[in-house]
């Protein structure tokens, strides 16, 4: 299955990590939690990118944080579901569209995600649009998961992902110019802090 349709199922199928009840949504920032978030050094001067913002979980916390947060993620249903969990936020934009074909028309001062690289195949590719996305001295934070299993198993539909590396991942951020600010680890992730 693709990766569109399987995040259009999860909509209609009412599976919103948003409105996760607490220990659910503590149980998800073992990927992305506080430590995660600072490594953004988030404050209201900047302009911020995430790139598959999904229905808003991590957006919620980072958009009262900085200037303007644009987010956006390929799943039409999933950008219907984060405009509603998100309209509280005056500051944020969402696009659907697909990352790597996306026509942007700005920069931005941080570009963060959390649990998508495992989606794209050609990571190089993700990365080298990063760097030209980021201001000078733009940060790209990033949490990969732990698992390095090849398909996400939902019961009743499987979907193939592709595994990132902690030495893959740094690789290719200093092949397209960036340099390792940061590393940390948590309980299921690797997160990442690279500057330009």
């Amino acid at each position: 299955m693709d990766i569109k349709t399987h995040y259009d199922l999860l909509i209609e199928e009412n599976n919103d990590p948003f409105r996760d009840p607490p220990v659910l949504q503590k149980y998800m920032e073992s990927w992305d939690g506080q430590a995660f978030l600072d490594l953004m050094e988030l404050d209201p001067s900047k302009d911020v990118l995430e790139i598959g913002v999904g229905t808003g979980r991590l957006a919620a916390k980072t958009a009262g944080q900085c200037g303007h947060l644009t987010g956006i993620d390929l799943s039409a249903k999933t950008i219907e579901r984060a405009r509603e969990n998100l309209r509280p936020y005056p500051n944020i934009s969402l696009i659907c569209d697909d990352f790597l074909t996306c026509q942007f028309t700005g920069t931005f001062d941080v570009v963060y995600s959390s649990l998508t690289m495992m989606h794209f195949r050609d990571k190089g590719r993700v990365i080298g649009k990063v760097y030209s996305l980021l201001n000078d001295n733009g940060l790209f934070c990033l949490s990969i998961d732990k698992n390095q299993s090849e398909w996400i198993d939902m019961g009743n539909r499987k979907i193939r992902v592709y595994p990132d590396t902690p030495d893959e991942i740094i690789s290719l951020a200093e092949q397209a110019g960036l340099k390792t600010k940061k590393k940390a680890e948590t309980e299921n992730a690797y997160l990442f802090a690279f500057v330009k």
